[in-house]
């Protein structure tokens, strides 16, 4: 059972994905937020044998939700339908940060925060 994290930006999208046995979050890549970015994320999916996704949900301080939501909302309800997967939401806030200070600032960001978006959700499933 495989889950895939999403870190979604209006120009870059970080992907991460657990092993096969579902227990660790490990950064795959970063994918342009380009009109391809559907059919890429889907044949991830397939080739990855993706059960779930794991969709990171951006609040503000106050707990609402940030302007970009609108665009996360539309992105997951396309992927959906073009994955046929369930997408669970993982509150996400300041992971694009929290990656940057483990690792600096690398082509790879964004996938990290997808992982950390990943990890989350499997630590809470732990309890």
């Amino acid at each position: 059972m495989r889950l895939l994290g999403i870190d979604y930006g209006d120009k870059r999208v970080g992907l991460a994905l657990t092993d096969e046995s579902g227990h660790f979050a490990l950064p795959y890549k970063v994918v342009a937020n380009t009109p391809q970015l559907l059919e890429t994320v889907a044949e991830i999916c397939q080739d990855s044998k993706v059960s779930t996704i794991v969709l990171g949900e951006s609040k503000n301080w106050q707990g609402k939700a940030n302007p970009i939501m609108k665009r996360v909302g539309a992105f997951k309800a396309k992927l959906a339908e073009a994955t046929g997967l369930p997408i669970i939401f993982e509150p996400e806030f300041l992971t694009s940060a929290e990656a940057e200070r483990i690792q600096g600032k690398t082509d790879n960001l964004d996938a990290s925060a997808a992982a950390l978006i990943l990890k989350s959700y499997l630590d809470k499933r732990k309890l």
